[in-house]
């Protein structure tokens, strides 16, 4: 018998692979809309749903397995050329998948069982049989039922087999694949074998002992019988062989010879051939990871904390040796956040869906291109990335992409175009989401931020500045408030996810051409290269990515708080951080600029020193410090000093003034900053 724990373990097993399997699934299906020639994506979204049926079939799952098998038999009328997979019946598919994403969730992790929703389930399975061609007394009739055939259908096979020893140890119950034979069909002549049993005081009740001889009244073809036993073939010898003529009574089964296992040999050789490969990727929790990340986190700190106290001793032998464990540290650092690294191109395939139920709601016709596909990304930003670029992707197919119609009228193509893209640039991540429609309108965007009072009539500002209004709460363009948009959500929740996440947004707009939104993001959100400026008694980090320049402030600078500089022959804001802050007044005589950049936007931190590049591990702020603007976290030091790590993307807005309308209103020559 099976321990709570090994079942629980399994079940956890069958949920996790049965995501997999749909969302595998729903790509192929995706695929084959476009493509409907293509025999892989055939097999393989056949493949998906026989093996998710196999495998709730084992877990007793019965309404998971009769959608399945039902969905299955339309897949092979489709598969055999026998029927035409048109965009209704793509719906229909992605429909019943979807309610099996929704029964795989609804599945009781601890107990195994299902809560069905029959009147969500009941109009898909009457819209199977019906594209089927059938007229069944009861839609949710049972897979029994439904498989009847018809003797001259069915064949007997000898099935044989015997379980390794380690069977129950591996979490595996032999009734189970009993019980799901039976859905295949009837089993006939059953004789439990039970060879080399040990006496019963040497008896280990975790060892199996079990074998099975009977014979299987099915329609069902040899592969899908075999498929049956395909999670334990490690654990098991079958034989599996046609009788023929068939055997239609019980009694004959005494005089069937005793199959070989030729039949099944290859295909089992194949299996564990894959088996082996697959065991090359190992799937670890999430959570396991992200203890990791942490335990290494507190070893960069203790690590810098011992280097400093090697530095007071002056002790060479200690300075080298905690400089070779430093490296090591560094080594280790790298390696555990490659572990939680993931393709983007995960994230960008679930948007075939979305542009294709968006798009029919719309009535438009969109072309989706990804690239960038195997650009690497913390999984921690990966999973909270996708819903602002979801947001981004139905607003470019609502507002950016024009209807067939309108494209045509002014020469465009019907079809629209939509692309996602990712790449690395400056030790950062892009994300984009171009399209090649009318892009922003942007003088109703600038009525409407006037009309809504967020900016003064008489302001100049750039385009740019414009375009970045449509992220204000509250703020929509749209004349009819609909499913997709209208209430004035989304975009703001678009730019307060990406600062969550340390990130910038930029936008590329060219009127009747398209528009581009760039997202630019930190690869990780766990540990960081920082670059460390003291104010006072205090400590800030700065990401060192955004660092641009530092250089010496001129005397002007020492008590002044905010204003404009010319660096270069441009204006460039700058921001005193003691008196942003609140802290007490600097009384340094000499004082620093760091000039820090994101995206197109750059800013001056005024700071009275310049301490240097630093590893830095990042701690979240308790939910009391939460309203603080500017910060993004806080790190421990190696002297055991708590630093503020600074929020880069809030100090810029901070800046609210446009660069060209302070320009224009200050005197000139501007301030320059020493040394130009």
């Amino acid at each position: 018998m099976l321990s709570g724990e090994q079942w629980n373990q399994l079940l956890l097993g069958f949920l996790s692979e049965g995501r997999d399997l749909l969302k595998d699934a729903e790509d192929s299906l995706l695929r084959l809309e476009t493509r409907p020639g293509d025999q892989d994506a055939v097999n393989s979204l056949f493949r998906a749903v026989h093996t998710l049926k196999g495998s709730a079939g084992i877990f007793s799952l019965t309404p998971l397995v009769n959608l399945t098998h039902h969905l299955e038999s339309l897949l092979m009328s489709v598969r055999d050329g026998q029927r035409e997979l048109t965009p209704a019946l793509t719906s229909l598919m992605l429909n019943c998948m979807d309610e099996l994403n929704a029964m795989i969730e609804r599945v009781d992790p601890d107990s195994g069982l299902l809560d069905v929703d029959e009147a969500r389930q009941a109009p898909l399975l009457a819209a199977l049989f019906e594209a089927q061609g059938s007229t069944p007394d009861e839609p949710g009739q049972d897979l029994a039922q439904d498989t009847a055939a018809t003797p001259a259908d069915q064949i007997t096979w000898q099935v044989s087999i015997r379980f390794s020893e380690e069977l129950f140890r591996n979490g595996f119950d032999p009734a189970a694949f009993l019980r799901y034979l039976r859905k295949l069909g009837e089993i006939r002549a059953l004789q439990t074998r039970s060879d080399a049993l040990p006496a019963l005081d040497r008896l280990d009740p975790e060892t199996c002992h079990l074998g099975f001889d009977f014979q299987l009244l099915t329609a069902a073809s040899q592969v899908e019988i075999e498929d049956v036993f395909e999670f334990i073939q490690d654990f098991c010898e079958l034989q599996l062989t046609p009788q023929s003529p068939p055997v239609t009574a019980p009694s004959e089964a005494s005089t069937v010879p005793r199959p070989s296992v030729e039949p099944s040999a290859p295909k089992a050789a194949a299996s564990r051939d894959r088996r082996s490969l697959d065991t090359t990727m190992v799937k670890v929790a999430a959570h396991k990871l992200d203890e990791l990340i942490n335990l290494v986190g507190e070893l960069v700190i203790s690590t810098a904390s011992a280097q400093m106290q090697v530095r007071r001793s002056s002790d060479s032998g200690c300075m080298e040796a905690t400089q070779a464990v430093h490296q090591h540290v560094e080594q280790i650092r790298e390696a555990a956040l490659k572990l939680r690294m993931v393709e983007v191109g995960e994230t960008f395939n679930r948007f075939h869906r979305v542009v294709r139920d968006v798009s029919q709601e719309l009535g438009k016709n969109i072309q989706l291109s990804l690239l960038g596909g195997e650009t690497e990304l913390d999984k921690s930003v990966i999973d909270k990335i996708a819903d602002p670029l979801t947001h981004l992707v139905r607003n470019a197919i609502d507002h950016g992409i024009e209807s067939a119609a309108e494209r045509l009228a002014v020469g465009k193509p019907a079809e629209g175009n939509l692309r996602l893209n990712a790449y690395h640039d400056s030790g950062m991540i892009v994300l984009e989401v171009s399209d090649d429609g009318r892009g922003l309108n942007t003088e109703r965007i600038l009525a409407k931020a006037i009309d809504k009072g967020l900016v003064d009539p008489d302001a100049q500002l750039s385009a740019q500045d414009i375009h970045l209004l449509i992220f204000e709460a509250g703020f929509s363009t749209a004349e009819q408030v609909s499913n997709l948009s209208g209430r004035g959500v989304g975009m703001d929740v678009v730019r307060s996810a990406i600062d969550q996440l340390r990130g910038v947004i930029e936008i590329d707009s060219v009127a009747g051409t398209g528009c581009t939104f760039r997202i630019r993001l930190p690869l990780t959100l766990a540990i960081i290269d920082g670059f460390q400026v003291g104010v006072g008694q205090d400590n800030f980090v700065i990401p060192l990515d955004m660092v641009t320049e530092c250089m010496e402030a001129g005397p002007e600078w020492l008590q002044q708080g905010q204003g404009y500089l010319s660096l270069r022959g441009k204006p460039l804001p700058c921001i005193a951080l003691d008196r942003h802050f609140g802290l007490p007044p600097s009384s340094a005589r000499r004082r620093n600029i760091v000039v820090v950049s994101q995206g197109r936007q750059q800013a001056g931190l005024i700071v009275d020193q310049l301490l240097g590049e630093l590893q830095t591990v990042i701690k979240p702020l308790g939910q009391m410090f939460q309203h603080l603007r500017g910060i993004s976290g806080s790190t421990i030091l190696g002297s055991g000093q708590v630093a503020l790590i600074l929020d880069i993307a809030s100090l810029l807005r901070h800046l609210q003034a446009p660069v060209d309308t302070v320009a224009a209103s200050i005197p000139t020559p501007l301030p320059s900053l020493s040394g130009e």
